[in-house]
Formats: C-alpha cells, sequence, structure tokens
C-alpha cells in the first residue's frame, strides 16, 4: 500500500530522492533472516519491498477491480516477487488471493504452514485507492482496505497465539489514516475512513494479543513511489486535487523530498518487527518525511 497525500502540482513521473546504495530488493542477511512474514499485496511495490531476508507467505489479487482505474498488480507481477525473494536464498510461497474473502487467506495461510510449519509476522499492506469511481469506490476501499486488514489478522492469529513464541503484526496505514486528507470524492473520503479504520484495529489488537507477546503496530507513509501513484491518472488525480484546493501548495514533506521509495517504508517495517522493537505496540508510526508534522 502507499500513501495519495497531495502536496504541490504534480506534472509527469514523480521523483524521490537520489540513490541511496543497492537497495533493490529484500536481503539475504537482513534483521528478518529465519522469520515467517505474511504480506498481502506482495506482487509489486512495498509489498514486494518487506520481505527483507524473512522466509515469505506472499498474497496478491493479481486481477483488476472495475472501480480502481489504474492497473493492479498481474499474476507477472507476483512471479516477479518470487523470483526475487529466490535470488536472495529466501523461501516463498506465494498464493493469488483476496483479502475481502477470509477463506481465500487462510487456505494462503494453510500452504505457507505446510511448507514452513510457522508463521512469525504479518504485514497487513494490501490496499487500493478507487477514486472518481463514485459510490463503488466507498464500497470497495473499505472492504479491500480495512475489512481486508481485518481478515488478514484473523487469519494470522490462530497460529500465532497458538505458537506461543510471540510475533509481530504490521497494519500498513497512511498519513491520511492520521489527518482529514482527501478530496470531496467517495473513494477519496473512503480512502481516509479505511486508514483512519486501521488505527482502530490496531489498538484494540495490540492489546487482545499482548498477553501472547504479539506485538500490533500500524505505519503510516506519505507519498511513496509503487506503481499506485506513479502512474498517469493518479498523478493526475493529485494535481487536480492541488489545483483545487484552497490550501498553499507548500503542503508538502518537510524534507526536501517529494516522494519516498518503497524500501524507506520496508526499512521502517522491518525495524518494528525485529527484536530491537520488542516492547514497541501499540504505536501508530509515521514514516512520512516530516508531511504530518507541517500540516
Amino acid at each position: 500500500m502507499t500513501d495519495l497525500s497531495p502536496g504541490g502540482p504534480r506534472e509527469g513521473p514523480l521523483k524521490g530522492p537520489g540513490p541511496r546504495g543497492p537497495l533493490t530488493g529484500p536481503g539475504p542477511q537482513g534483521p528478518l533472516k529465519g522469520k515467517v512474514a505474511l504480506i498481502t499485496g506482495a506482487a509489486r511495490g512495498q509489498g514486494r519491498a518487506h520481505a527483507d531476508g524473512a522466509d515469505v507467505i506472499a498474497v496478491d489479487f493479481c486481477e483488476q477491480i472495475a472501480s480502481v482505474r489504474y492497473p493492479l498488480a498481474t499474476a507477472d507481477d507476483l512471479a516477479a516477487t518470487v523470483k526475487l525473494v529466490e535470488d536472495t536464498g529466501s523461501r516463498i510461497v506465494a498464493k493469488q488471493g483476496d483479502v475481502r474473502e477470509r477463506a481465500s487467506l487462510a487456505a494462503a495461510v494453510r500452504a505457507g504452514l505446510d511448507e514452513f510449519g510457522r508463521l512469525d509476522i504479518v504485514v497487513a499492506n494490501a490496499g487500493i485507492a478507487p477514486m472518481q469511481s463514485g459510490e463503488d469506490g466507498w464500497r470497495d476501499v473499505i472492504d479491500v482496505n480495512l475489512t481486508g486488514v481485518y481478515h488478514t489478522v484473523e487469519a494470522a492469529i490462530p497460529v500465532m497465539t497458538s505458537q506461543g513464541t510471540g510475533g509481530s503484526i504490521v497494519l500498513i496505514s497512511s498519513a491520511a489514516g492520521l489527518a482529514g486528507i482527501g478530496s470531496a470524492d467517495a473513494g477519496a473520503i473512503g480512502y481516509a475512513a479505511a486508514k483512519h479504520g486501521l488505527v482502530g484495529l490496531m489498538r484494540v489488537y495490540a492489546n487482545l494479543l499482548a498477553p501472547h507477546d504479539i506485538r500490533v503496530n500500524s505505519l503510516h507513509p506519505c507519498g511513496v513511489d509503487t506503481p499506485m501513484i506513479n502512474n498517469e491518472f493518479t498523478r493526475q488525480w493529485l494535481a487536480d486535487v492541488v489545483a483545487s484546493s484552497d490550501s498553499p501548495q507548500n503542503m508538502g514533506n518537510a524534507l526536501p523530498v517529494e516522494i519516498l521509495q518503497p524500501e524507506d517504508i520496508a526499512n521502517a517495517v522491518a525495524w518494528l518487527v525485529s527484536d530491537q522493537a520488542r516492547y514497541i505496540t501499540g504505536v501508530t508510526l509515521p514514516v512520512d518525511a516530516g508531511y504530518l508534522n507541517k500540516r
């Protein structure tokens, strides 16, 4: 998932920071080495970046949803994630599945357990941005971005609690989950509502699962350079939102970067699920280059 936080005018492809070394995919000796992670929306973008050395149960829908007006991930994208993970020496079980259907997620988790025997980490990343699609956009974004995350956590809880070894769950929300960001569009309103809803899910699950030593947190990115945001339709939608707004056009990130990279979010997730963050739970963590602080 990525964030749709309008800032200044966006004409042409969005640009992020300059090169920062070979952050091109998951690393074989990352902090998640030896762990098993369930990642939804894993076919491309942030989902692909989240593996970072773990063995992975990867789930993605790999079909188009009618209300979404930019191309969603494909089976070829999911196959590319499989190759990327395997090339690092990690293992992966990849399944096409729909987070809107709990049975679909349960089947993916079972397949992963058959291969790996355990589950340590959940990254609930799958999401859509169905802008300019009327009421269908509202329904679909709530179903995928909120109900889909609920289904993901529920599919993981039985095995994680029965193992008795703790674990970590990260819900990928958005800067739009901590501020009233959006336009007068059913999909945009639903996007913000769903992302705010993830904070409520996170806080309840953090309390429910704490006795099992399972930590639950939410992560809130600003704009991230993924196919969800860096496409012709979304760039034009963002430009139109800014053009019609009474807010000044400098309401972007505080740090001098227009858009983050998927690896920036994946690095934060890798830390949050690692033992270095073992006493951090119930937290809303912005990774937003100061976007929210500037509002």
